[in-house]
């Protein structure tokens, strides 16, 4: 989708429908600019008070504007950004099959607001038709955004439309079934989107064997009880770069039962988004690769699909780990941090400067912060500051969660080095304990998206998180290397 900023209604445009925000402190303010025809009778007749998204119809009020209406931001100056998507949504909802271009006048939105409606908008028209027989039809494709005054620039407006498409194919990965996107799908769409960019992008599949010759035995425990095969895909971005990248790496198990610690069958069709932290990274590439942003990044995905079989790793199975440390395997559903400890351990070969991993890990991540945040955790103040910042900016937050020794002895085992889990206590936070100890050579971030990555009920689907997030933090990394 298209965006474009003016300070006024363009004589010329070719908008279909016009969308002018309203403060309820102001009803008027918008008359003085276009002239609406009788709005004291008619704010009279409907009892019209701009309260949140509450639509006024200006059927025939504004001049060569057929399609016009008022859409209330209740009190404008003490607006809050989780209302945005409201808004954004009413307007998409009335658009989208209709117009195929609009403009909607945000005026009287807080100028500090511009960004997030503007991205709440392209969020807003996402729509997944892949497998229905009755495709939805959508014409929209350009809006115009006008301001009196704006912090928007040409620059944001294109970091904008390249998040936009990031996420959305993120979404789209996402939403795809386990039957269709499995790891050598994934495989498939990172060689894809190199072939795409063959300049910007360069790309690695490991396949089993190669896991097996280096010593990714922990990997190889999950994906083995699948017909499946494991892969392992790295995608570096401007790797002829001399500076040390930012790595980030996604979980990728395409379809999660749980393996031999099997899941219960209620909710069990969800567990194609297990795949979300994956589909985030390489969101993130895609959008990386349209905005050209002038920073070196390495993406590496662990795909495998948890299946059980007489091949499956069983409770109780010991294994050793790339980096050498051994690991009791105590449930075969704590299956995340066995594909990723190893993948960890691969990823030291890039010498990150730094090194962020996401994934749908814990479903007590969940219980502990619903679906509003992700779970941030890292000993790196500095760096969780960062992250904090750039999650306020694109408002796809993230909340600060403990990673101290203290958690690490619930990860003892008698037998082993260590248990992949730790007991009923803090299992978001012993996950990324367990994290930790594969990776104390480099600085290190987790991201739990298991609350974040997808919706349930009868929205059922990807949300695309955190590429907002992700990509607000390069853009900023890269600003300031700049």
């Amino acid at each position: 989708m298209k965006l474009t900023l003016n300070t006024s209604l363009l004589a010329d445009t070719a908008s279909q429908a016009l969308f002018i925000l309203v403060d309820a402190d102001n009803l008027k303010q918008s008359q003085s600019t276009y002239k609406i025809n009788d709005l004291d009778d008619l704010i009279s007749a409907t009892l019209f008070k701009a309260s949140l998204n509450e639509v006024l119809p200006l059927i025939g009020k504004i001049a060569g504007h057929a399609n016009s209406s008022l859409i209330g931001l209740d009190q404008a100056a003490e607006f809050k950004p989780a209302k945005l998507a409201k808004i954004a949504q009413t307007i998409i909802k009335a658009s989208q099959k209709k117009f195929k271009q609009i403009s909607i006048d945000i005026s009287a939105l807080p100028v500090e607001l511009h960004y997030l409606f503007a991205l709440s908008l392209t969020q807003a028209a996402y729509a997944f038709d892949e497998y229905k027989s009755k495709k939805n039809t959508f014409a929209l494709a350009q809006i115009e955004l006008i301001a009196t005054q704006s912090t928007l620039t040409t620059e944001q407006l294109r970091l904008l439309e390249a998040v936009a498409h990031g996420q959305n194919f993120a979404r789209d990965l996402g939403n795809r079934p386990g039957n269709i996107c499995f790891p050598e799908y994934l495989a498939e769409q990172a060689v894809a989107l190199a072939t795409q960019y063959p300049d910007l992008l360069k790309v690695t599949v490991i396949n089993e064997q190669q896991m097996a010759d280096l010593g990714m035995n922990s990997f190889l425990a999950v994906s083995k009880g699948s017909n499946r095969p494991g892969r392992v895909i790295t995608l570096e971005y401007k790797a002829h770069t001399d500076q040390a990248p930012i790595v980030l790496v996604g979980k990728g198990v395409t379809f999660d039962t749980g393996g031999i610690s099997l899941k219960p069958g209620l909710g069990m069709d969800e567990m194609k988004f297990d795949m979300c932290g994956a589909a985030s990274v390489l969101g993130t590439m895609r959008a990386l690769c349209e905005a050209q942003l002038p920073i070196h990044v390495v993406a590496a995905i662990a795909a495998a699909e948890n299946m059980p079989s007489g091949k499956a790793t069983r409770p109780g199975d010991i294994v050793t780990t790339m980096s050498g440390q051994t690991v009791e395997i105590l449930n075969t559903d704590a299956e995340g941090r066995l594909v990723l400890c190893d993948t960890l351990t691969y990823i030291k070969r890039f010498n990150p400067a730094l090194v962020i991993d996401i994934a749908t890990l814990t479903g007590a991540c969940v219980v502990a912060l619903g679906s509003v945040v992700s779970g941030l955790f890292t000993p790196d103040d500095e760096l969780a500051a960062e992250l904090t910042q750039a999650g306020q900016t694109a408002f796809d937050r993230v909340w600060r969660m403990p990673v101290l020794d203290d958690y690490q002895e619930q990860l003892d085992s008698p037998i082993a080095d260590i248990a992949n889990i730790g007991g009923p206590k803090a299992g978001a936070v012993t996950a990324a304990c367990f994290l930790q100890r594969f990776t104390r050579d480099y600085r290190w971030a987790h991201l739990d998206i298991a609350g974040t990555a997808w919706n349930s009920g009868a929205n059922k689907g990807a949300t695309g998180r955190p590429v907002p997030l992700l990509m607000q933090f390069l853009a900023n990394r890269a600003k300031n290397n700049g």
